[in-house]
Formats: C-alpha cells, sequence, structure tokens
C-alpha cells in the first residue's frame, strides 16, 4: 500500500503532520454521521414539514441507505485512477451539495432523490479515508490508523447528533441539512490542507478494483460485517421504545441514552482498533462471541433503569469493536484493489442496518417485546462468528498471500 508523492508538494509532504490528517478525515466521518442518524430522531419534524406518513418519511431513510449500498462499489471503482486525496475532496464536496439539496428539496419527491444522492459518496469516502489513514502509518499501526478514521462516525452519536436533533426540533428540521453542509465544508478544508497527495497505483483501473469481487474471503469478511454487525442495528434501532416502555426511562432522557451509546461505540472504536493491530482474525474470534453475551445480557437488565444504561453503553462499545478488525480485514483480502474493498464495508454495515431493523420489527410483531431485537442480535452475533471461523479455516488451507 506504498505510495509515491508528488514532487511538486514533496516539501510539505515528507513529514506529513499524520494526526491531523486523520483528524480531517475524520471530520468528514462526523459530518456522515449527522446526517444519517439524525434524521430518525427527526421524523415527526420531517412528516409534519412534507405532509407525509411515517412510513414515508421512513423511506427518506431507507432512500439514504440504499444510496450508501449502491455509491460505495461504483464510487470506489469509478474513482480508481484518482489520486487517493482528490478522490476524497471530490466525494466530500458530493457529499455537500447533496445535503445542502435536501435543505431546499420543495416536495416529498425532490426529498427522495436528494436523501438517495447524499447517501452514494457514504460508503466511497470512508473506503478511501481508511486507506489513506493506513498509508500513512506503519502497517502495525492501521487497525488504530482506521480507527480513528472511523471515530468521526462514533463521535457524532454523542455530539453531534443530539446537538443536530435539538437544532432541528427547535429551529426546523431543515436547518439538519445547513449544519452537515458546514461540517462538509470544514472537512473539505481540513483534507485539502492536511491529507498529503498521493499519487493513484500506477495500475489503479475499474477492472482491477472490480477484482477484489472475484475474492472468497472478501465476500466472507462482508458477510461477518452484514450477519455480526445486524444485532448491533436490531438492538439500535429499537432502543428509544426499549428504555421508555421496558426500563421505565423518560422520554425526555432518551438523548443522553443515544449519546450514552455514542460514547460506548467511542470506546469500542478505539479498543477495536489496537485489537486488531494485535491480530485481525482474533479480534473477529474474539468480539462477535462477546456482542452475543453483551446483547443477552442488555435484554435481562434492560427492565431497571441503572443496568439498563450501562449495558446500553456496553453494547455500543461491544458492537463498534468490530469496525476496525472489518475494515483491516477487507484491506488484507484485496491489497490490490482497497478502495473498493474497504468502501464496501459500509454498503455491508447498511445492509446489516436494514437486516437487523426487519428482523428486530418482525419479533416485536410477533408479540415477543422489545427485548426481543437484542436476542435476535445475539442470534446473528453468534452467526457472524461462525462465517468468521470458516473464514479461518480456508485461509489456513489457502493463506491470503497466495
Amino acid at each position: 500500500m506504498s505510495s509515491v508523492l508528488s514532487p511538486s508538494t514533496a516539501a510539505s509532504t515528507k513529514a506529513p503532520n499524520i494526526g491531523m490528517a486523520i483528524f480531517a478525515l475524520a471530520m468528514g466521518g462526523v459530518g456522515i454521521g449527522v446526517t444519517e442518524f439524525t434524521m430518525m430522531g427527526l421524523l415527526k419534524e420531517v412528516e409534519q414539514g412534507l405532509g407525509i406518513s411515517t412510513p414515508e418519511a421512513g423511506h427518506l431513510i431507507s432512500a439514504y441507505a440504499l444510496g450508501v449500498v449502491v455509491g460505495a462499489p461504483l464510487l470506489a471503482a469509478v474513482g480508481a485512477k484518482l489520486p487517493r486525496k482528490n478522490l476524497a475532496l471530490g466525494l466530500l464536496l458530493f457529499f455537500t451539495v447533496a445535503n445542502l439539496t435536501s435543505f431546499i428539496a420543495p416536495d416529498y419527491g425532490s426529498m427522495l432523490v436528494s436523501r438517495f444522492a447524499a447517501g452514494l459518496p457514504h460508503g466511497a469516502f470512508f473506503g478511501v479515508a481508511a486507506v489513506i489513514a493506513a498509508s500513512l502509518v506503519p502497517p502495525t499501526r492501521r487497525g488504530w490508523a482506521i480507527s480513528m478514521v472511523m471515530a468521526g462516525l462514533s463521535v457524532s452519536n454523542v455530539v453531534g447528533v443530539p446537538f443536530a436533533t435539538w437544532l432541528g426540533q427547535t429551529f426546523g428540521w431543515r436547518l439538519l441539512f445547513v449544519l452537515v453542509g458546514a461540517i462538509g465544508v470544514l472537512a473539505l478544508a481540513m483534507v485539502w490542507k492536511f491529507v498529503p497527495f498521493q499519487h493513484a497505483h500506477p495500475d489503479a483501473s475499474i477492472r482491477r478494483e472490480l477484482g477484489a469481487l472475484k475474492r472468497l474471503q472478501v465476500w466472507l469478511a462482508l458477510l461477518v460485517g452484514i450477519v455480526g454487525f445486524g444485532g448491533f442495528f436490531a438492538t439500535y434501532t429499537y432502543i428509544a421504545h426499549t428504555m421508555t416502555a421496558v426500563a421505565g426511562i423518560p422520554s425526555a432522557m432518551i438523548p443522553l441514552v443515544v449519546a450514552l451509546y455514542g460514547l460506548g461505540m467511542v470506546a469500542g472504536n478505539i479498543i477495536g482498533g489496537r485489537l486488531a493491530d494485535k491480530s485481525v482474525m482474533g479480534t473477529l474470534y474474539r468480539v462477535l462471541p462477546a456482542i452475543a453475551v453483551a446483547l443477552v445480557v442488555y435484554a435481562v437488565a434492560a427492565h431497571w433503569q441503572w443496568s439498563a444504561l450501562v449495558m446500553v453503553f456496553v453494547v455500543g462499545a461491544s458492537g463498534s469493536m468490530l469496525i476496525p478488525a472489518l475494515q483491516t480485514r477487507l484491506l488484507d483480502a484485496s491489497p490490490d484493489a482497497p478502495s473498493l474493498a474497504s468502501s464496501l464495508n459500509h454498503a455491508a454495515l447498511n445492509v446489516a442496518n436494514a437486516l437487523g431493523a426487519f428482523l428486530g420489527g418482525l419479533v416485536i410483531a410477533l408479540g415477543w417485546g422489545f427485548v426481543a431485537p437484542a436476542l435476535v442480535g445475539a442470534v446473528l452475533a453468534v452467526l457472524g462468528f461462525g462465517v468468521a471461523l470458516l473464514s479461518g479455516l480456508l485461509e489456513r488451507k489457502r493463506p491470503l498471500a497466495a
């Protein structure tokens, strides 16, 4: 994953400020997290503002997720020949403009289109950002670097999402997109200033990137993310209902609950990055069973307020430990097509989002109660562990380098 620096920028990139470069990339993740997750807390305001039903408002979230799934492989492959910094800047510009378009969308149809467009650069940006971050540090610190970029998504749930929700509820839900646009502009400026220029790989091409899709280990890593992380989303989607209906926590405290979940995600992301640097597969083998156990305990602890709050943090932490290892695993499984492989991780996580939310809603509809999604999530984590074991077994027979 070595890169050749531009002669014209050699003076400024011989010793890049790695911390600021990674922070700049993480800032893009903050904007993405705010636009993705705040919509869930502003659905009622969106319904009233556009004069639509709750299911129709939910389709706006689905449109964004669909944009992520479509855009991740498409934009990563199309941008294969571009220098990584230029690709990151282009994706951030796309993201910023699309969100500002949502601000002025006059009706439901145009809002659907703008939300789909806003999701397109999501996965591709995180993919190229992870590749850039990994290239700036020694191989033994790749997990840490990737986790720091992904931390932007976690931090957005602690600070950005609660603030954006308050802003939208108090002054109008469309201001969410102005805020996201401002974060996007800030991220653009920081990436421009701090991220070093790297030439594209001389052999880079759409065909080379798409070659990642021929590798079984890439698909197995994606399946681990879809199934194993589906349990995380099965629980998170219905956390407000669980906290109010089961734990008896007042609705006014839900922003605090979400922030606590976000703090767990930040902690888990950092720990997961350090674990991935020691052993990627070892991290998967340990974290997936830990997620299953945490979700079972959460289902029991949710009946009391204080234990419920503790487990909210624990579930957020255990789930986020998985992301750096999955991202690193995909880079290892497809070193000659890193941008596409890394981008696909976020497409997989959005499929996990849809899968978890669907299965969690299904068991609630069957009358099993609001703690049932966590138990479904535990089963999914165990299934993900099984896929990880299969991947490791196949790797012993045919190492990734082979």
